[in-house]
């Protein structure tokens, strides 16, 4: 009888698949893992894709508003969810920023916390100084203010911004904030010095006693006087020992509460900046009069911004990691994108902790310790547009500028962003710190503060992308520390169980020399016996 083809011996055989289906097969598993890979990825960057879409629907619902023609209560209506992100992220800094520090503080050895802390000040301080040179350099090479002398600010319908404060005070108004007299009042405003003329009647003349320096308060959280307390009191609850443990732990479980509310507001942030971004277009006077006569300046800026956050920063970090840079800056999307939206690198403090910490696996103790006072003293995309402004404003008065000069724009720009305020335009008040140094009028600074909304969307990414590298070469650096004195301990234990047998061989040696020496041999010689006594021969056979 025949068999049939799945019959082999009597046996049945099962029937083979076919070249088709095993491809179909092959091709359904390829179909479920690139899905299962694209679900991986939405999970994983779902955020970023938001924060992104957000800008990009903002710009295009901001062109569309803008042709309604909104009045000024519709326009504040309509900028309202922008303004909500604002003040949550606001209502977070102070919280973040002192727990935050103090938790960090209290977490490293106080030789730990020394050498970070020199590091972390003398990369915020040279960045800084490379930034300034970058934004010199480029205002002589561009000269943004050669040929705009007609350009002034009424031509604009600007108003006229005047500064009476010198070099010197605001220097002082920097050493004050850093011990505020008031802490409870340092989380919402700050000390500032005014030059006022005072005059005073007698005998019915009016006398003057010049130009005088009259200290107030001006809204505003000093941050700073804030970040230098939170450090000194984590440092402090350190040396407490056992008795301060409570305090840090409450410090840390603060801290922790803080971050979880920080990712609840992160939901919120493609929403808020969507209607920031849009806003912010609708509110856009005649823009085309403000590129076309400030277009160089506006370009000088940006132009800087692109070079030390695009080639040197990176290439800083690469010189003491030797890792990619980029590779770090990519988990850092969502951050960049929220500082591009609020020009504020305070209010960016509370992603970029989070993201840094996450994305970038940097160790929490550095984070939180590094990045708040990053967010206060660390103003590279600042430096940058504040020397570009300088020296438009000289070439604009065509004030020719001599090497001294030049040298006190850098070192003012350098030092006077550390105290400038992490908000948007806080950089104007600074570029008044720096015209009065060279003798320059302050007259021309409503010009840029007219285009400071475009430029300070890159200046405060070049902020916050100098803070989260910083935090990268600080983590690197202490890890490798740690490397170090983990084989310096391993080998310590080496020479340890090293001399731990030699000295187990050594007691051997004495116990067997001890064991010869009390031979009856050695007895003997040591009992003072007459030669040749029948007790000496008998103990020799």
């Amino acid at each position: 009888m025949a068999k049939s083809k799945g019959e082999i011996n009597g046996h049945a055989m099962p029937h083979s698949e076919s070249t088709d289906q095993i491809l179909d097969r092959h091709r359904t598993s390829e179909q479920k893992s690139f899905g299962q890979k694209l679900r991986g990825f939405l999970r994983r960057n779902l955020m970023v894709i938001l924060t992104v879409s957000g800008v990009l629907v903002g710009v295009g619902l901001g062109m569309m508003v803008r042709k309604m023609n909104l009045t000024r209560a519709q326009m504040t209506y309509f900028a309202f969810p922008g303004e909500m992100l604002l003040r949550m992220l606001k209502m977070i800094i102070l919280p973040l920023v002192v727990c935050s520090l103090v938790s960090g503080a209290a977490s490293l050895d106080t030789r730990s916390l020394g050498k970070l802390g020199g590091i972390a000040v003398g990369y915020f301080l040279g960045t800084t100084l490379i930034a300034s040179c970058i934004g010199v350099s480029l205002a002589f090479i561009i000269k943004p203010g050669v040929g705009a002398g007609a350009l002034n600010t009424n031509s604009l319908a600007l108003e006229s911004i005047s500064n009476d404060k010198e070099t010197a005070d605001s220097f002082l108004d920097l050493a004050r904030n850093l011990f505020p007299a008031n802490l409870v009042a340092a989380a919402f405003r700050s000390h500032i010095l005014n030059r006022l003329f005072v005059f005073f009647n007698i005998d019915y003349f009016l006398y003057s006693t010049g130009n005088v320096p009259i200290g107030t308060d001006t809204d505003g959280m000093n941050i700073l006087g804030l970040v230098l307390f939170a450090m000194v009191f984590g440092v402090a609850l350190r040396k407490l020992g056992p008795e301060g443990e409570e305090l840090i732990r409450f410090f840390n479980a603060f801290n922790e509460a803080t971050m979880v509310l920080v990712s609840w507001i992160m939901w919120y942030v493609p929403l808020g900046i969507m209607f920031l971004v849009g806003s912010k277009i609708v509110e856009m006077e005649d823009v085309v009069l403000l590129v076309t006569s400030l277009g160089k300046y506006i370009f000088a800026s940006i132009l800087g911004h692109i070079i030390h956050g695009g080639v040197v920063l990176p290439l800083i970090y690469f010189a003491f990691t030797r890792k990619n840079p980029f590779t770090f800056l990519s988990g850092l999307i969502t951050p960049f994108t929220t500082a591009f939206a609020t020009c504020s690198s305070s209010a960016t403090l509370p992603s970029m902790i989070k993201c840094v910490e996450e994305n970038n696996g940097v160790d929490k103790r550095i984070s939180r310790f590094i990045l708040p006072i990053g967010a206060t003293v660390n103003m590279d995309g600042a430096a940058i547009f504040q020397c570009v402004a300088a020296v438009f404003i000289a070439q604009l008065n065509n004030h020719e500028l001599n090497a001294g000069q030049i040298f006190t724009i850098l070192v003012t720009a350098t030092a006077s962003s550390v105290g400038a305020a992490g908000i948007p335009a806080g950089g104007i008040i600074t570029i008044a710190i720096i015209l009065e140094a060279i003798g320059l009028p302050t007259n021309d600074l409503s010009l840029m503060l007219a285009v400071d909304w475009i430029v300070d969307r890159t200046t405060t990414v070049v902020n916050v992308e100098g803070d989260a590298l910083g935090a990268g070469i600080l983590h690197h650096i202490n890890q490798q520390e740690m490397k170090k004195k983990q084989q310096e301990a391993e080998l310590g234990e080496d020479e340890e169980e090293e001399a731990e047998e030699l000295l187990e061989v050594r007691v051997e040696a004495v116990a067997n020399r001890a064991d010869g020496e009390s031979s009856p041999l050695v007895r003997h010689q040591a009992v003072r016996t007459p030669e040749g006594t029948p007790e000496a021969i008998e103990s020799m056979l």
